[in-house]
């Protein structure tokens, strides 16, 4: 074609959804965990939420040490966590542990670790006054089961199930978490 455009110089087409920024996308990490893995994001909250139920009742009008608690606790059970697995993985692969192995299985499981940020947020609110102490301790454990309704979402979502399976999904999730409350309420208190 005498004075067409040349086509092969034409610049890639735009894509129809802009690529998340890293802020978002590190933001997104920390409230509902990293890409498929739902595991350690739901299992961080869940003891998440233990923790704050437990130590809330302990502490009510210190969420400063409701928060070092939850989140040395967090810390512990991640290297548990990261070190059983590792052990396990060696094992049934006839091999000795590596270090490379382990920042894998680390990396995989950091959402137990990012799991503790949100409710840390809520319980460094309430130290610093913004809310009430108990009332920060409550948030703490709102979060953990707005986090767990996102988590049964995104599992429905990944595994494509339809309405009713993501109502169990989220239900399931919930579920777990509104048994840490009811223990709240009807044992610690």
């Amino acid at each position: 074609m005498i004075g067409g455009p040349p086509w092969g110089t034409l610049p890639p087409p735009m894509t129809a959804a802009p690529d998340r920024t890293l802020i978002s996308r590190a933001v997104a990490h920390i409230v509902v965990g990293i890409d498929d893995r739902i595991a350690g994001t739901v299992f961080g909250t869940i003891t998440a939420m233990a923790t704050v139920a437990a130590y809330g009742r302990a502490f009510p009008e210190s969420p400063w040490t409701v928060e070092e608690l939850l989140v040395s606790t967090a810390v512990v059970l991640w290297l548990a966590h990261v070190y059983t697995h590792a052990l396990s993985e060696s094992i049934n692969e006839g091999r000795p542990l590596r270090p490379d192995g382990i920042r894998r299985l680390g990396g995989r499981e950091v959402g137990i670790l990012l799991a503790a940020i949100p409710p840390s947020i809520a319980l460094i609110l309430g130290g610093l006054g913004v809310f009430d102490e108990t009332a920060s301790i409550w948030l703490a454990l709102g979060v953990g089961l707005g986090i767990l309704a996102l988590e049964g979402v995104r599992y429905a979502r990944i595994e494509r199930l339809g309405g009713m399976g993501t109502f169990v999904a989220v239900a399931a999730n919930v579920g777990l978490g509104v048994l840490v409350v009811v223990l709240k309420i009807s044992v610690l208190h």
